[in-house]
């Protein structure tokens, strides 16, 4: 189980829609507690749509944590996420380790853009699936890897990696060596790199 935040365990609100259930059911697994009906004072307001400009449409004035978990994160829906104060989590992504962090984010927002988001914001969207311009397919990834992956290019160090994964910071480090190898990285910031080049993050 994925431990609460030292400021006290994260509430959320998420809103019938389709998926929403699934939400709930990790959220359930990371030790996030879900409200019945209304939202709490301070509760993580967790919004589940096909798109984020779906789901931002008919929310110009909701105040309070918010985040999107959507199937597909375009770079128009993504710079409005941003712009709104939100968190974007990919459906494709939700995991009840990836969802606590992504509503730790929401409920200590940080005045810079995360790495992930900057870096598709950037590229104009994340590459296709398949070679890259060198001709070089992507290198294959446990799910292990790619959660670590994704942490580190969140920002996250690894005694904050292990307590989110739930392992100790021996096997934390012990998977970034194989990341780096599988990746041919030469640090942690190449090794997002070149994830972000395979479309991997």
């Amino acid at each position: 189980m994925v431990s609460a935040t030292a400021a006290g365990p994260a509430v959320l609100h998420v809103p019938a829609a389709r998926g929403a259930e699934r939400v709930r059911a990790l959220a359930r697994r990371a030790g996030l507690r879900c409200t019945d009906g209304h939202a709490e004072a301070g509760a993580v307001t967790v919004v589940v749509a096909d798109d984020a400009q779906q789901a931002l449409r008919g929310r110009p004035d909701h105040h309070g944590p918010l985040l999107l978990v959507c199937d597909t994160v375009g770079r128009t829906g993504l710079l409005r996420a941003l712009r709104a104060g939100a968190v974007v989590l990919r459906g494709a992504d939700l995991t009840p380790e990836t969802l606590a962090a992504a509503v730790r984010r929401a409920r200590h927002p940080h005045p810079s853009i995360p790495y992930p988001e900057l870096s598709h914001l950037l590229a104009g969207g994340p590459p296709a699936d398949g070679p890259d311009r060198s001709g070089t397919a992507p290198p294959a990834l446990t799910a292990r890897q790619t959660s670590v992956l994704r942490l580190m290019a969140e920002g996250h160090g690894n005694a904050d990696i292990a307590r989110l994964l739930d392992c100790s910071e021996h096997t934390v480090k012990n998977v970034i060596y194989e990341v780096m190898a599988r990746l041919q990285a030469r640090n942690r910031a190449h090794a997002v790199a070149r994830a972000v080049r395979h479309g991997l993050v």
